[in-house]
């Protein structure tokens, strides 16, 4: 597994090398689900580039990625979980507050997971057998403190209604944060920098930060409590264990 887990470190830095060396030229940019849900042609080049990369070593290997129609289940032999681009808005309309996102599962279990933010050159990785690590600095295990001390993230859209209690929850913290990234936002919580973050996700989007996050003491849940399903977009929270009863003391009265 040591050799799995620096090879993954290997191809993401390329992959982020490669983003770099192109991020400049025209992007052809097209829309998904919605005006606001973007694909370039570098989500498409890097999700290649990693799939690519991990054939040709581990030929046996699945994938659950982003773009097109790779969905193995991670329930079942050895997978791996890509986000070629998190935050492609971000990524178009700044240059910067994105992140390459990789996870590796075995028969269900997470082995490691890896946040690449490129632009800051920042690799959150670890989880399973491994220390979760900022670059090579080990990073902190949650410390509890007073709710009215902690920043939480979400979406513009639950804050708007108030979905989920997700307003009410921000009154009682020291505010809200909008990142536009999920990458971004769980790399906060994992330094210590947010308490929560709460909002509807895809499996790659969350799959690299619920292994990292569970060595440091967080976990990712649905809203109603249940275990995430790694197949459908569902509304989540990554939340420290220690804390959960409290924040779902907002989030269930307000379901």
């Amino acid at each position: 597994m040591e050799n799995k887990f620096v090879f993954a470190k290997e191809i993401v830095k390329e992959a982020g090398d490669y983003i770099l060396a192109h991020m400049q030229e025209e992007l052809h940019i097209e829309r998904k689900s919605s005006p606001t849900d973007l694909v370039t042609r570098l989500d498409k080049e890097v999700q290649n580039f990693l799939v690519d990369r991990i054939r040709s070593h581990y030929p046996d290997d699945q994938f659950c990625a982003e773009e097109g129609c790779l969905r193995a289940s991670v329930g079942y032999g050895s997978v791996w979980v890509i986000d070629p681009i998190d935050g492609t808005n971000n990524f178009v309309a700044q240059g910067e507050d994105f992140a390459i996102m990789v996870a590796y599962f075995e028969n269900g279990v997470g082995q490691f997971g890896i946040i690449y933010d490129v632009m800051k050159d920042h690799c959150y990785h670890g989880g399973g057998a491994f220390q979760a690590c900022l670059n090579e600095e080990p990073l902190p295990n949650f410390k509890d403190k007073p709710l009215r001390d902690f920043l939480i993230a979400s979406n513009a859209g639950m804050l708007e209604t108030n979905a989920w209690g997700v307003a009410e929850l921000a009154n009682a913290s020291l505010g809200v944060r909008i990142y536009g990234s999920a990458a971004i936002s769980f790399s906060k919580i994992l330094s210590g920098q947010l308490l929560t973050y709460i909002t509807y996700l895809q499996p790659w989007d969350y799959a690299a930060a619920s292994i990292i996050g569970e060595s440091l003491g967080y976990q990712i849940v649905t809203l109603t409590g249940e275990p995430v399903d790694f197949q459908t977009r569902q509304p989540i929270m990554m939340v420290p264990t220690d804390k959960l009863a409290e924040i779902q003391s907002y989030i269930y009265e307000r379901k």
